[in-house]
């Protein structure tokens, strides 16, 4: 029997790679001769650098780059050197998890250090920059990126602006005189997963900017902000971004990689299973068993499990997810394409001691998995 193990990180608990661990622990226990392979994947969010780490064997740069509040921090992305590709994560540099509770606010932070981390690898030669955007403390629109690039935001009078949230509205030209030269010769793959538009009661501002600790005044400003943007974009640079799909992702950094970076958008999980030769990989399984921390009806849109399936569905293989809570009906589960599902929560009531003790919890559903196999 083969069995391909192909999860998401359990947030908070577990790494994809300690999934597959106690997977293969576990399932051995029971039949000691199945030929495991573990795939762990990511949807393109924070921790797709570990996943790429663990397939590709890229190195790790390291630079100084400023934070979402301008300060020095040190900011690392994953180059392959042998196909010249960089993988950035955006939260690396601009991420929420950078910034104290107190200090978040999006009204004043800026995308400024991805840019820095992008001109790095377009320094060290990449040719492909693969950038993922979950996980932002910032509504900028790119401008802070745009900025390390060479672009400036000029206001009425001719002014340079701070590339901040606050100072979308005062924006009235795009200086793009000194942009790096390269950028033009660089091809630019955006991991990106929300559908959201650039602004109104869908946009980047109302949806996203009250978890990233603006008040609702700030939330109308910033989203009059991006409606300006879209305008200027529209009028310097001929793209009508209010119509594309997914231009609202990451405060607006969707659509500022679309102008700024002429980028692709991409479904996460389809770029990082291309990346990993995922469907090559499980060819002949018989099973794939996939998990992540919450399976819900989310799950049915663009993440990790969502891809696997897609996947074991074009090859006809059985999947089962071993989660941390489910939320789907059985009925709903075979529906979407799940043969087998378990969740840790159903062994525990105690959601601390799930997080804590998730590595065992796991092993017991392998074993309880792998006993309906023997």
């Amino acid at each position: 029997m083969k069995i391909v193990l192909a999860p998401d990180k359990y947030k908070g608990s577990l790494t994809g790679i300690q999934f597959c661990t106690a997977v293969e622990e576990g399932v051995n226990e029971v039949l000691p001769n199945t030929e495991i392979i573990k795939s762990p994947l990511s949807d393109g969010g924070d921790g797709t650098i570990e996943i790429l780490e663990y397939h590709l064997k890229g190195k790790r740069v390291t630079v100084k780059v400023n934070d979402p509040l301008f300060r020095e921090i040190k900011a690392s992305y994953l180059y392959l050197d042998s196909v010249k590709t960089a993988f950035i994560e955006m939260a690396e540099a601009s991420g929420m998890y950078l910034l104290k509770k107190e200090e978040q606010n999006c009204f004043n932070t800026t995308t400024l250090g991805t840019g820095e981390l992008i001109l790095d690898a377009i320094n060290n030669g990449a040719k492909t920059i693969i950038l993922g955007i979950g996980g932002s403390a910032t509504n900028d629109c790119g401008m802070g990126m745009a900025r390390a690039l060479g672009y400036k935001f000029e206001d009425e009078h001719g002014k340079e602006l701070v590339p901040i949230g606050k100072n979308l509205i005062r924006v009235k030209q795009i200086n793009s005189h000194n942009v790096v030269s390269r950028l033009n010769s660089i091809d630019f793959k955006v991991a990106c997963d929300v559908t959201n538009p650039l602004y109104g009661e869908h946009g980047a501002a109302y949806v996203y900017g009250p978890q990233k600790g603006a008040s609702e005044d700030e939330i109308k400003q910033l989203d009059n902000g991006l409606k300006n943007m879209a305008t200027i974009f529209k009028k310097q640079f001929e793209i009508d971004v209010q119509n594309i799909k997914g231009a609202g992702a990451a405060g607006g950094m969707g659509a500022g990689t679309l102008v700024f970076l002429n980028a692709e958008l991409k479904s996460g999980i389809d770029l990082v299973k291309d990346l990993v030769d995922f469907d090559t990989k499980i060819k002949g399984a018989d099973w794939i068993i996939t998990g992540e921390g919450k399976l819900d009806s989310q799950t049915l849109s663009g993440k990790t499990i969502d891809g696997v399936i897609t996947s074991a569905k074009k090859q006809n293989i059985a999947v089962a997810a071993l989660c941390g809570s489910i939320s789907l009906s059985n009925e709903d589960a075979e529906i979407f394409g799940i043969s087998y599902m378990d969740s840790v929560m159903a062994s525990t009531k105690s959601l601390e001691d799930a997080i804590q003790n998730g590595y065992s919890y796991v092993k017991q559903m392998a074993i309880k998995f792998a006993k309906t196999m023997a």
